[in-house]
């Protein structure tokens, strides 16, 4: 689906109102109350459509003070995240490219999602290991200012090593799953040798133990995959410091297409892929290498400021004017 408009137009709010029809937040922010419209106090997103041969209807309503609320085929969710086990969605922003040209806790981040889509099982040991980390921060602080004793650090110790080993053991598995793929995709699209290798070790009690003297002078923990990066290379170089702005562009590509398919394979449906302005940086080579991977996956939309951006015919073109939005 190729959806079309001048800048402005509102197109990107059409891809950020099906990212939280389908998984109950927006890529954009975390506040909100920045998806109300202005001068309204509520919104509410429903979408209905397939997954397989079964029909899916999803609703998201929004009210001002009120939080998020979430319906299931009529059924109301607990949370509005829980939509994610029902269905899939990634997105490409061009703020995006921060996976790449970012700081390592960006990427951390990201290939955390990753492992919330991929293994969900273990998506809560990430938020049980950041917990442990900020307990025992917490400790050695109040070790450091003498408000208690040292002793009081070692469970949390135990906790941070146990849960770190957990989350490295599962941020290396995702890699390695996502890694064929990831590199076939980048060469597709033009970026030669694409690898992506996980930088860290699984913490231990008795390395921690070894450096507490330190971690009580900065009252944090200097050792665990907190810390650790995903390093992405062309060749022999660092995409983050020697990629150009067009490389870091096909590597966020290359990573959204990688685990599109493993999605497929793993859940037995396509995930939503949403992709933002993803053409306008792209020359009609690679849109065309792009055009033909995201026809053989599952459902897409694309949007662009023309239809010509797109070198092929899309199954449905959508105009978008403000306040608009109909087929072309």
């Amino acid at each position: 689906m190729l959806v079309v408009g001048p800048n402005g137009a509102g197109k990107t709010n059409l891809l950020e109102s099906l990212h939280v029809g389908t998984q109950g937040f927006s890529p954009r922010t975390r506040a909100d109350a920045q998806l109300v419209r202005f001068g309204e106090r509520a919104g509410r997103i429903g979408l209905g459509g397939k997954r397989g041969e079964r029909a899916v209807e999803l609703e998201v309503t929004i009210e001002l003070g009120e939080g998020k609320r979430a319906k299931l085929n009529g059924a109301s969710l607990r949370a509005a995240e829980q939509l994610r086990s029902e269905v899939a969605t990634l997105v490409f922003t061009p703020d995006r490219l921060a996976v790449v040209k970012g700081g390592p806790a960006v990427r951390r981040a990201y290939f955390d999602r990753v492992i919330g889509r991929l293994l969900p099982a273990r998506a809560p040991m990430i938020i049980e290991y950041g917990a442990a980390i900020a307990q025992r921060n917490a400790a050695l602080r109040r070790a450091s200012g003498g408000y208690s004793s040292r002793d009081a650090i070692g469970p949390w110790t135990e906790q941070v090593a146990a849960l770190g080993q957990q989350l490295v053991e599962a941020r290396t598995e995702v890699v390695a799953a996502l890694a064929p793929g990831f590199a076939a995709r980048a060469d597709e699209l033009g970026l030669p040798a694409a690898r992506m290798s996980y930088d860290g070790e699984p913490p231990t009690a008795e390395a921690l133990e070894a450096r507490l003297e330190r971690d009580l002078e900065r009252g944090a923990t200097g050792l665990g995959p907190h810390l650790d990066d995903v390093v992405l290379t062309s060749g022999a170089r660092d995409l983050r410091s020697f990629g150009s702005q067009g490389e870091q562009r096909l590597t966020v590509l290359a990573l959204l297409l990688a685990e599109a398919e493993l999605i497929a394979e793993r859940r037995g449906f396509a995930p939503l892929l949403l992709l933002d302005d993803v053409l306008s940086e792209l020359d009609p080579d690679r849109r065309r290498v792009l055009a033909t991977r995201v026809l053989e996956g599952g459902q897409t939309l694309i949007t662009a400021t023309q239809a010509s951006s797109l070198p092929m015919r899309p199954a449905q073109l959508l105009e978008v004017s403000p306040g608009l939005v109909r087929a072309a």
